[in-house]
């Protein structure tokens, strides 16, 4: 069954490339479009173009087909093209000719965009929770090893001091930054595009403000032309969002990766939470957080992948649009999938003891001990240099008693700050 049908069908071959993977999908945003049908029946309602009792018939059935959605139960057949023609086909078999009214004042690109909408405003929000609680994760980690020292590293050779503390923060402040990301991609998806039509409205005296605040949008999204364009936008703006938090993620567990490897040894997990190797008894692999890594890696992509759909289509609806449908939800999946694994993985954090004071670290407090001649009077100038030629004559003696007292150094993490940040991003 397809909704534009009109007595000719197109060839097997021909609906098979174009439906595609949508059934798929759209077993996901059902139950966003049932709730989107809810909305449109009662406005049909409302200006009367159906009665208050047509409505409420129409409601009984999409909300028991909603809640079918949500259980995971809801079956779109190959026999329909899409979640549009199957809705509208049980409406139809249980309501008669009421269920063929449904349609009235709408297109199917209507419906995918408020569908999309629906479920990207959901889908941002259950992230945000995610991030919001591995922030705090990160925080109290970070509270709790905040004087476990470990080296730092420019270049991959040590630096400076830093510690567990440091470093968890350091990601904790980056989910915030990744959060505004995401508060900007959920602005954009609460703006309600329902009563666009196929892009240039409808005849029907439609109210528009009124299946705004039954769905709960903050904003309509005006004119109908902008509403269709606003197809792959949507899409595209939540990718950077994901891209970014994936960014911040990936980049986690690659350090995690190098502090559990031998050579490292600055933390390490349970067993259960590493796998081994098919002929080296001694492997604990860090398999979980390598797929993160490649997960959120792959994410980064997807802003470049979604624009490359879209650039350079005029305005108007085009089938390619259809495209940017599995990417996002696939992306969307994956990435509440790792945040999932890393909220369970790193409670169980292990850290190392006494790292810094193996000798092989001596170098890392060059730097202190060049601050301390400083403040004790001599030039900068001279005494970098002083004390470069006792490293390279191999007089150093580092002094491991650190001294740093500014916001957001190794001895003062400034965590309280970092809270601050959060907290106007809370709901």
């Amino acid at each position: 069954m397809k909704l534009w049908q009109k007595g000719t069908a197109a060839h097997e071959k021909v609906d098979s490339f174009t439906v595609g993977k949508d059934r798929e999908y759209d077993l996901v945003l059902a139950q966003y479009d049932c709730e989107a049908s809810m909305a449109h029946a009662k406005m049909l309602g409302a200006i009367g173009l159906i009665t208050t009792a047509e409505a409420q018939q129409l409601c009984k059935v999409l909300e028991a087909l909603k809640e079918d959605a949500e259980k995971g139960v809801f079956t779109i057949e190959n026999e329909f093209e899409d979640m549009h023609s199957k809705i509208e086909h049980v409406l139809t078999e249980k309501l008669g000719d009421l269920g063929k009214k449904i349609h009235t004042a709408r297109s199917r690109n209507d419906q995918v965009l408020v569908a999309m909408h629906l479920y990207l405003k959901q889908e941002l929000t259950e992230i945000k929770t995610q991030v919001i609680a591995l922030f705090d994760l990160l925080l109290e980690l970070a509270e709790k090893h905040q004087d476990d020292l470990i080296p730092g590293y420019t270049h991959l050779q040590v630096a400076m001091p830093s510690s567990i503390g440091m470093w968890l923060s350091a990601y904790a402040e980056s989910l915030v930054d990744d959060l505004y990301f995401g508060e900007a991609a959920f602005k954009i998806a609460d703006q309600n595009p329902l009563g666009s039509a196929a892009g240039y409205g409808s005849a029907f005296p439609i109210d528009r403000e009124l299946t705004t605040k039954l769905m709960a949008f903050k904003q309509l999204k005006v004119n109908a032309v902008a509403s269709q364009m606003s197809r792959g936008k949507l899409e595209k703006s939540t990718a950077m969002a994901l891209s970014s938090i994936g960014s911040s993620l990936s980049k986690m567990c690659m350090d995690i990766c190098l502090y559990m490897g031998q050579d490292f040894d600055f933390i390490s997990f349970p067993a259960d939470l590493t796998t081994g190797s098919s002929i080296m008894p001694h492997k604990k692999n860090p398999d979980l957080f390598e797929l993160v890594r490649g997960k959120c890696n792959s994410l980064q992509g997807l802003p470049n992948q979604l624009a490359l759909l879209t650039t350079n289509l005029p305005s108007g609806y085009h089938r390619e649009l259809q495209l940017a449908k599995g990417p996002i939800i696939d992306a969307v999946q994956e990435l509440k999938s790792c945040m999932d694994i890393l909220l369970f993985s790193l409670p169980q954090l292990k850290v190392s003891q006494n790292t810094t004071d193996q000798k092989k670290y001596d170098f890392l407090f060059s730097v202190d001990t060049l601050n301390a001649d400083v403040i004790a009077g001599k030039p900068f100038r001279d005494a970098y240099r002083a004390l470069g030629e006792t490293i390279e004559n191999g007089t150093y003696i580092p002094n491991r008693n650190l001294k740093h007292t500014h916001v957001g150094s190794v001895g003062n993490l400034g965590l309280d700050h970092i809270k601050a940040k959060m907290e106007t991003l809370r709901f």
